[in-house]
């Protein structure tokens, strides 16, 4: 169960905000966020705004379409161009501010031009204790409010909220934007985040094919090669079939370079270097 005083000082802030637009992806952190909003403040003062961008892959946007819906949120998109950012196409390790202080300045935008006075993130408590949170820096600078962190919540009160609350995404992974999987010094390009979005989708088409359904699924562009990460239970069970050089041949057809491993999956692991 969440913790009471945490969920009260939740939505106790949000009473105060005179009018919000969630920065909603359809996580479960801006889906919390996005119910607890319309718990607090009349429905014609919330807003979900969903930043659709080339780094957005069409299966998570089409599922912020359909969380909103079930909420009864009004939902919009807005498109952004974080690839005409300089600092975003380098990717350097600070990609991530280039790409919400894009985006923030887009939605802030939006409040303004609505009447709404916030913009506001599912960031909580332990997103301020990660130790390499470039996109925080954007979100301060744009004052953006993160009622979730504000409140107390940790990630394990906002998936256990969630499931108070009987929303769907209470155990949905984490599913950051494509970028993310390209490999700190490799630029980001259109096509490399074309490719990365297509071949996550034939990997899983195939280990479905094998009755593997991975919870966690990544591939990672390196500067020479790719690695396709995936959860432990599906790693073994690739190792068990003895699929790995089967599945590699069959993600060099979706574009791949020819040279690919696989590997458990970690999070961030190419975020600030690693390879």
């Amino acid at each position: 169960m969440p913790r009471p005083d945490a969920v009260d000082r939740l939505l106790d802030g949000l009473t105060h905000l005179d009018g919000l637009v969630v920065a909603f992806s359809g996580g479960v952190d801006s889906t919390v966020l996005l119910a607890a909003a319309l718990r607090a403040l009349p429905p014609d003062r919330v807003v979900a705004a969903t930043a659709d961008s080339p780094s957005l892959a069409r299966g998570e946007l089409a599922d912020a379409r359909r969380l909103a819906a079930l909420l009864g949120a009004e939902h919009v998109t807005l498109p952004t161009d974080e690839l005409a950012v300089d600092g975003y196409r380098a990717n350097r390790g600070d990609r991530c501010y280039f790409c919400k202080h894009t985006v923030l300045t887009v939605l802030t935008a939006f409040a303004a031009s609505r009447g709404l006075r916030h913009v506001a993130t599912g960031t909580h408590a332990d997103d301020l204790r990660a130790p390499h949170r470039p996109g925080l820096r954007a979100a301060r600078e744009l004052s953006v409010v993160e009622p979730l962190a504000q409140a107390g919540l940790t990630k394990a009160d906002v998936r256990a909220l969630a499931r108070s609350w009987d929303l769907d995404v209470a155990d949905k992974p984490a599913a950051p934007c494509l970028a993310s999987r390209v490999s700190v010094g490799v630029p980001v390009t259109l096509e490399r985040l074309s490719t990365v979005e297509r071949a996550e989708t034939a990997a899983r088409t195939f280990l479905a094919g094998h009755s593997l359904t991975p919870r966690d699924l990544r591939v990672r562009l390196l500067p020479e090669g790719f690695r396709l990460e995936v959860d432990t239970p599906t790693y073994a069970g690739i190792l068990t079939r003895d699929l790995s050089a089967t599945v590699l041949d069959h993600l060099a057809t979706a574009g791949l370079p020819a040279s690919g491993s696989i590997a458990p999956y970690r999070s961030g692991s190419v975020a600030t270097g690693a390879s």
